[in-house]
């Protein structure tokens, strides 16, 4: 397991390793500090961790981000067959054992909503955060989740569009549409109820993959759920509300939210929704490029500069430089 190391001194230097389990390995990515406990991102279908790019930024503050591309997605390999969410679930297990990491906070999104609840739903963990969970259990038919899809695409800022567009092209719709089936099997619902940690479940009302209704149905299978959703929010909740999500992570992590099966509204008057303006600029065009050129020649240390250039950049556009 080799690790490839950006140049340390800011929470925004990323550092790029691959983590094996049998014969697949995950992209692993880590921002931030030592010391406390570490969050751990799972994506969705077909995208990137940059999908993440505004949120690992803000819950760095708190603690270590680690951030995965799964086999197939991001330009990491893929078997020969598909796989199931269990199967990922699995090798997200191995990554979280293998990066000896102690009770992290798992956090997926859309079907990484799926891969995190299958494995919290086996093993012991103390806080679980889904974003945007998926699949609604009225709407599992691919010509209907594929329409929901395109509708909440409409309320999506245009830099989640472009980051879409990129993982998609580098994953293939070969390969997004032979999961795609593995993802409408997979029954959440059965899961929830076996997940003992304390879970978060962010959504935003401009998602019709999640609307109200599911959204209720997931917080009550819940053990220990509590439900919020953010006014003006698409699929990619966390990207362009970034701020609130991370502000809402942070205090469930802290235990101060309500432990209750009720759907809490943020109020609009504190909603960011600023669209991720940092990702724009020639510093982080620079590294986005940096990022793809490490992606098709298979260096990891590339990858690793390109993600600092990208992270740094959005430092220094939202004023929180460690230098401020």
């Amino acid at each position: 397991m080799a690790r490839t190391t950006a140049a340390r001194g800011s929470r925004s230097d990323v550092s790029v390793e691959r983590v094996w389990s049998g014969d697949l390995y995950a992209r692993v990515s880590t921002a931030g500090a030592e010391g406390a406990r570490a969050f751990v991102l799972v994506p969705g279908i077909g995208v990137t961790s940059n999908y993440f790019e505004r949120l690992a930024l803000r819950l760095n503050e708190f603690g270590p981000v680690i951030a995965l591309d799964l086999p197939g997605f991001g330009g990491v390999p893929h078997p020969g067959r598909p796989m199931t969410v269990v199967q990922y679930a699995e090798l997200v297990g191995d990554v979280v054992d293998r990066l000896g990491l102690e009770d992290p906070v798992l956090v997926g999104h859309s079907m990484g909503t799926q891969i995190v609840a299958a494995l919290a739903a086996t093993r012991e963990v103390s806080d679980v955060v889904l974003i945007s969970p998926v699949v609604n259990a009225r709407e599992r038919r691919s010509w209907r989740v594929l329409l929901r899809f395109a509708q909440s695409c409409l309320h999506e800022p245009p830099r989640v569009v472009a980051l879409a567009l990129y993982a998609y092209a580098l994953s293939g719709a070969r390969w997004i549409f032979r999961i795609l089936p593995a993802v409408l099997r997979f029954r959440i619902e059965d899961a929830l109820p076996r997940i003992g940690a304390r879970t978060l479940v962010l959504s935003g009302e401009e998602d019709r993959l999640v609307p109200l209704s599911w959204t209720q149905e997931v917080t009550r299978l819940l053990p220990r759920g509590t439900s919020w959703r953010i006014p003006g929010a698409a699929h990619s909740v966390m990207h362009r509300n970034a701020e609130e999500v991370a502000r809402l992570c942070v205090a469930h992590v802290r235990g101060r939210l309500p432990e209750d099966d009720h759907v809490h509204r943020v109020p609009e008057e504190v909603v960011d929704g600023s669209d991720g303006h940092e990702g724009v600029g020639l510093a982080a065009t620079r590294g986005r490029v940096t990022e793809l050129a490490g992606v098709l020649t298979d260096d990891d240390e590339t990858i690793a500069r390109g993600k600092t250039e990208q992270a740094q950049a959005a430092e220094r556009a939202e004023g929180t430089s460690d230098d401020r």
